[in-house]
């Protein structure tokens, strides 16, 4: 994991050379108080210039030639192809073909997912909470992303853990209740483990990301050991505190 002043990490895994990606931590950036102090969105009552400064000193300290291109997220399916992108885009997800473009998401708490061939030829970012996830904003993606089912690789960037994401019994029927096979089926159900609150569940966003992936044929997954509340050095979280910032998850192809 390497860093730089300790403003973002680089996700271990096995990209090919032509693919670059990197995320963002709290720390290392201009932001005061509860954003404090690397936050990337816009969105949420942070202030414009310092946001700006932000994602500047991002894309500088990543020596990236382009401006990400960043979305804005509604919890939906919608996967988007980056190099046609105007303006701020509803969606939650992007992927590229093309060098020097960048795929975006931001969280804090939600899982992004990053994606890329083995070719290293094609890439994508995708905002996956538990709507997106369930309804199938992963399936979405690699109907889009690669459609000539290529060898995928695939990130789980920081999310909340396994052990702090309490949800109620309709989050765990949604879920099922949108599977696409027995397999799939008791791979989510596994990801659920009763909590100590009384009809409630801990959820395994990684695990449920992971079903996903491998219902779509994706094995060769990576990452899955953060947690964004607990961890509030490092990441921002909305259930730790729902005025916060965003870190930002970014993948593209390098230029030759």
């Amino acid at each position: 994991m390497a860093s730089d002043a300790d403003s973002f990490f680089v996700p271990n895994w096995p990209v090919p050379d032509s693919v670059g990606s990197a995320i963002s931590l709290r720390c290392g950036g201009v932001s005061n108080g509860q954003y404090s102090s690397n936050n990337m969105a816009l969105h949420v009552g942070d202030s414009v210039v310092n946001t700006q400064t932000n994602r500047a000193a991002l894309v500088k300290r990543l020596n990236l030639t382009g401006t990400p291109v960043w979305l804005e997220q509604v919890h939906g399916t919608d996967v988007i192809y980056a190099p046609n992108a105007k303006d701020m885009p509803q969606a939650d997800g992007s992927y590229s073909d093309k060098a020097g473009v960048i795929c975006a998401v931001m969280t804090a708490d939600c899982l992004p997912l990053l994606l890329c061939n083995k070719q290293g030829t094609q890439v994508a970012a995708v905002h996956a909470g538990w709507r997106g996830l369930a309804f199938g904003v992963i399936r979405k993606a690699m109907t889009q992303f690669c459609p000539n089912d290529e060898s995928v690789l695939a990130f789980l960037g920081p999310a909340i853990g396994p052990e702090a994401f309490e949800v109620g019994p309709e989050v765990k029927q949604v879920f099922l209740d949108n599977a696409n096979s027995q397999a799939h089926r008791k791979a989510i159900s596994s990801a659920f483990t009763v909590s100590e609150k009384k009809g409630h569940y801990l959820a395994d966003i990684y695990a449920l990301a992971r079903a996903e992936l491998n219902e779509c044929g994706v094995l060769d997954v990576y990452g899955g050991d953060c947690c964004t509340l607990s961890d509030s050095g490092r990441f921002y979280s909305y259930r730790r505190n729902p005025v916060t910032g965003r870190q930002a998850a970014l993948i593209w192809l390098n230029e030759a």
